[in-house]
């Protein structure tokens, strides 16, 4: 099974200076674009969940093969 890497930059929205990476990982639907047009829903639900983080920037990306999911 292919993997699809969602990568999201979250700050604390009362310091917003303070910022981490987050990983989420999906089935590859075969390109980065199928990606792209799912990462919006995903995003939300992510950040209904963490409501004390602001998502302020994401990617899609193939994960690197050393990275251990």
């Amino acid at each position: 099974m292919e993997l699809v890497d969602l990568i999201l930059t979250v700050c604390l929205i009362s310091n917003p200076e303070r910022c981490r990476v987050e990983h989420l990982y999906f089935e590859s639907r075969g390109t980065l674009f199928q990606c792209m047009v799912l990462a919006p829903a995903e995003i939300a639900k992510w950040a209904s969940s963490h409501p004390s983080h602001q998502v302020v920037r994401w990617k899609c990306a193939f994960p690197a093969k050393e990275r251990a999911i």
